[in-house]
């Protein structure tokens, strides 16, 4: 039994077809089918049944796989320990970042990163919450930055930064002319969301029910996008909130609409989260200082109230 071999098994388990799994493992398909088929007379039972399309795993396949992903990622950890001796700061690292702070803090960090540590190879995905912790707990990702706090026991998180809260408020809007926003100025009905899946919407619902009663929520408008929301709300269809960052690059008659809130801004925490077995902590540093230092520059902000990412 070899380590290339739980590999093999890991990609048909993943992609459950012979010759896409030997694509994502560089090999041949005769070359993966013989070494599967060698490790299946060594251990005398069949750890995939070909009879079904797509290919399954049969009953003591899922078993082996459960333990094959244990074996390899841990074997990946050796050289992860030897980097971290040498302190060296190089090799492939994935790294997930939810949509709404992507386009916003991707181009501030990401060109100083790479300068700064050159033999980083950094596979960067737009993924949600939810599809983050997967992948982090499956060992697809290495870290990943988002809203937080989350409160897993798998994970760890790294604040990087406070974001306020921003209302984008249309003129004919009836909070349009107060100069500054109280919490107990918003109404969930009146609010334009992200659709369901982004963990800012939910901190927006968290927001508003901190300060106002709803039994069912109802919305008149959701959308996959922050841009689409502002689009929608300089067409007079409703407010919306904004993360403070997003309001940076808004032209000045776009800037005409915005209404900070009184202190303490209500505000989501962004860190950098990771498993809480991760041994790449030397990237890891790297990243969480130089965003960090980036960062500090951009929101002065310091009285917030953290509003939870995570659906109350």
């Amino acid at each position: 039994m070899t380590i290339t071999q739980l590999h093999y098994v890991l990609a048909i388990a993943e992609h459950k077809n012979f010759t896409k799994a030997a694509e994502k493992c560089f090999v041949t398909q005769p070359t993966l089918s013989t070494q599967i088929q060698k490790l299946e007379d060594e251990l005398d039972v069949l750890i995939f049944d070909r009879s079904k399309k797509p290919i399954e795993l049969t009953d003591v396949g899922r078993k082996i796989v459960h333990q094959a992903k244990n074996i390899v990622d841990e074997s990946g950890r050796i050289q992860d320990i030897v980097d971290q001796q040498k302190g060296f700061i190089g090799g492939e690292f994935k790294l997930g970042i939810i949509p709404t702070i992507m386009p916003t803090l991707l181009p501030m960090f990401l060109k100083a990163f790479i300068k700064k540590y050159p033999k980083v190879k950094l596979k960067i995905e737009e993924l949600t919450t939810e599809e983050i912790i997967t992948r982090i707990n499956d060992g697809h990702l290495d870290a990943a930055i988002a809203a937080t706090p989350l409160v897993l026991e798998s994970i760890k998180e790294r604040v990087l930064y406070y974001e306020p809260f921003v209302g984008y408020i249309p003129n004919d809007h009836r909070l349009y002319s107060k100069k500054k926003l109280d919490t107990t100025d918003l109404d969930i009905d009146d609010i334009l969301l992200l659709e369901d899946g982004h963990c800012f919407r939910d901190g927006v619902i968290n927001l508003c029910k901190t300060f106002k009663n709803h039994i069912d929520d109802q919305f008149q408008l959701e959308s996959g996008s922050i841009e689409t929301l502002i689009k929608l709300s300089n067409e007079g269809l409703g407010m919306t909130l904004l993360p403070y960052l997003h309001t940076m690059e808004l032209n000045d008659k776009q800037k005409d609409k915005l209404r900070h809130f009184n202190e303490p801004s209500p505000a989501r925490e962004v860190s950098i989260i990771y498993h809480k077995n991760e041994l790449k902590m030397q990237i890891i540093d790297a990243l969480h200082n130089t965003i960090s230092g980036i960062i500090r520059g951009a929101i002065a902000f310091q009285n917030v109230d953290i509003i939870s990412p995570m659906p109350k």
